[in-house]
C-alpha cells in the first residue's frame, strides 16, 4: 500500500497522520513493506513514508527492475541512505554500492543506516559530486534534503569527479548510477564522462531546473542514451538506458 500518496494535507491524511507523532525521533525501527521489509528505519531522519515502505514507489520500482545481484551502483546524492540501503540489499554480497553525500548530518544518519542494517558492501564518500577535484561553498537549503553548489553558499565541502575515482582503481566502473543532486546534475555527468562512455551504465537521473534537465537530457542523448520518463508526480526523473541494450 502506498501510504505516501495519500495527500498530509487532507482531512484523511491529517488523520492517518496523527499516531505517527507519537513516534520518538531516533528510534529504529523495521520496514514494514517493499524490498526493505524488515531492514530498520530511524525514525525522524527523513519522512514516515521511508519506514512504511511507500517511499517515492516509482523510484524504487526502477532500482529493482535494473538493479541485479552483483552490480556496482554509484548513489551521487545518498542523502540519509533510503537508496543506499535498497541498492545494498538489491546487489547483495557481490556487488558494490557508492555513496555520496556532502552534509555532516546527512552522513551521519547514511552510516547508521548501513550500521544497524550490517551493510558492508558500501562506500562512503563524504563530498559532493561535481566536475573536479577541490572544494566548494554549498548552501543548505530549507530542509536537509537540499543543498545546492553555490557561489554564496554557507559550508565548504570537498568536491569529487567520478572519472577521477575510476582512473585512481577507488571505485569499479558503474553499471547503474543515481543522481540526485540539487542542481549540480550536469556537472556530475561531465566529471564522469569517460566512465560513462566505456561502461554504458543505466542513469537514473532527477534533475532540478529546466534548464539543468535540459542540458542533461541533450548530453546523455549524445552519448548515445535513450531517455523514459518515471512516473513521479513532478516529471523531473529519467531513466537513461544505452540505446540498443
Amino acid at each position: 500500500m502506498n501510504f505516501s500518496k495519500i495527500p498530509y494535507r487532507s482531512f484523511v491524511g491529517r488523520f492517518l497522520r496523527l499516531p505517527l507523532r507519537l513516534l520518538p525521533k531516533g528510534l529504529a525501527i523495521p520496514i514494514v513493506q517493499g524490498s526493505l521489509r524488515g531492514k530498520r528505519w530511524i525514525v525522524g531522519s527523513s519522512n514516515h513514508g521511508c519506514w512504511l515502505g511507500s517511499y517515492e514507489t516509482g523510484i524504487q520500482r526502477v532500482f529493482e527492475k535494473w538493479v541485479k545481484p552483483g552490480m556496482t551502483v554509484y548513489d551521487l546524492g545518498a542523502h540519509v541512505g533510503y537508496y543506499t540501503l535498497l541498492a545494498s540489499t538489491l546487489v547483495g554480497d557481490g556487488g558494490v554500492v557508492a555513496a555520496f553525500e556532502p552534509l555532516a548530518r546527512n552522513q551521519q544518519l547514511l552510516q547508521r543506516h548501513l550500521r544497524i542494517n550490517r551493510c558492508a558492501n558500501v562506500k562512503i564518500f563524504c563530498a559532493a559530486v561535481s566536475d573536479h577535484e577541490g572544494t566548494a561553498s554549498l548552501q543548505e537549503g530549507e530542509s536537509h534534503y537540499m543543498g545546492h553548489i553555490g557561489g554564496t553558499g554557507t559550508v565548504s565541502v570537498r568536491t569529487l569527479a567520478i572519472d577521477d575515482l575510476v582512473e585512481q582503481g577507488q571505485i569499479q566502473p558503474p553499471n547503474f548510477m543515481k543522481i540526485d543532486i540539487e542542481g549540480a546534475e550536469f556537472l556530475a555527468l561531465q566529471g564522469a564522462t569517460k566512465t560513462i562512455e566505456r561502461s554504458k551504465p543505466n542513469i537514473l537521473l532527477s534533475t532540478h531546473g529546466a534548464e539543468v534537465k535540459r542540458l542533461c537530457c541533450e548530453w546523455l542523448q549524445s552519448k548515445g542514451f535513450v531517455l523514459e520518463s518515471v512516473t513521479q508526480s513532478d516529471g523531473t526523473d529519467v531513466l537513461a538506458r544505452p540505446r540498443g541494450e
